[in-house]
């Protein structure tokens, strides 16, 4: 039988009183390794005393971890790592009555941003210290195996589904230049790879409705932010709702320019605006098979299906974040 879902003040309440807690961090993240310590230093004089404290230095085993520590139900799980750490805790935490609390160890850090979380370590401490419990969206792909055979592929994810060429760059920017550079690694890489990528075509269908476009760029974002930038300033999180957008069309510098307005005006410009379809699920087929990015992994090909999970995490947020 399912477990009875508290409200989110009785939770928050639980968690404030030094309820059950457990800290995970992956210390093979960009700075989880040198700042595993002092997270340790400022959570203590936060207050809290967690039952485990578990540093992750395999990636892989990141999955049988969680679900070892989230057997005992802890009230809350406190997470440092990047976006693909995040992104492995929330199909981990979907619907269940235990908060995260994110630490932004990684080189984007998406999903902390549009959780409108400090990015420094401090700052997020104190968020986990004096903020509150909020629910917000998660989405839900299910795409094509790679092999053509066995079940599809089904992934609940925090942040962004892709298709394109920030597939092939996530796939190819090097560990050592993104030590170096950070974000930027990938802004260079995807100049690199530009020439020679080709355009592909994608039919899009929203409802009743059936959309054709060409371009190089197809982002599918439950997020507010992509490469760390602001996509919209109304997007959100916790909005009920997905974003479907394309960074310019088949041209080569079309994709240039479209990624730079989409950095410098992102901030200003609306979700209302022609560049973007809003909805619930939406589906994606292309002229060829293409790889999907869901939250910085390839989980299989297009055709793709993408749902909204409205309200499905329960998570640390700052108290001026807008809880829908």
């Amino acid at each position: 039988m399912e477990a009875e879902m508290r409200s989110k003040p009785e939770l928050q309440a639980a968690i404030r009183a030094h309820g059950r807690a457990v800290l995970m961090v992956n210390a093979r993240s960009r700075r989880g390794r040198r700042l595993f310590d002092q997270a340790r230093e400022l959570l203590d004089a936060a207050g809290f005393d967690f039952a485990r404290v578990v540093p992750v230095t395999d990636p892989g085993r990141l999955g049988a971890v969680f679900a070892d520590v989230l057997e005992p139900e802890p009230d809350l799980v406190v997470v440092g790592g990047g976006d693909g750490t995040v992104a492995e805790a929330v199909g981990h935490l979907a619907h269940r009555d235990i908060a995260l609390g994110v630490l932004p160890l990684g080189t984007t850090n998406n999903f902390a941003r549009s959780l409108e979380l400090p990015l420094d370590l401090k700052g997020a401490v104190g968020v986990l210290r004096d903020g509150k419990v909020a629910d917000v969206d998660l989405g839900w792909f299910e795409g094509t195996p790679e092999d053509g055979a066995g079940e599809s592929h089904k992934h609940i994810f925090a942040n962004m589904v892709s298709l394109g060429l920030s597939v092939d760059v996530a796939g190819r920017v090097p560990h050592g230049l993104k030590r170096v550079l950070g974000r930027s690694a990938y802004a260079v890489t995807a100049a690199r790879l530009l020439a020679g990528h080709e355009a592909f075509r994608a039919t899009i269908t929203i409802g009743d409705h059936t959309y054709e476009l060409a371009t190089h760029q197809l982002n599918v974002a439950n997020g507010a932010h992509h490469s760390g930038q602001r996509i919209a300033r109304d997007a959100s999180p916790d909005d009920r709702l997905l974003a479907v957008y394309r960074l310019g069309d088949q041209r080569r510098l079309r994709l240039a320019s479209a990624t730079a307005r989409h950095v410098l005006t992102g901030p200003w410009r609306s979700l209302d605006e022609d560049a973007f379809m809003t909805c619930t699920e939406v589906r994606i087929t292309t002229d060829r098979p293409l790889r999907a990015d869901v939250d910085g992994e390839i989980r299989g090909l297009t055709p793709v299906t993408i749902r909204l999970m409205g309200n499905a995490l329960r998570v640390i947020v700052p108290n001026t974040f807008v809880d829908t």
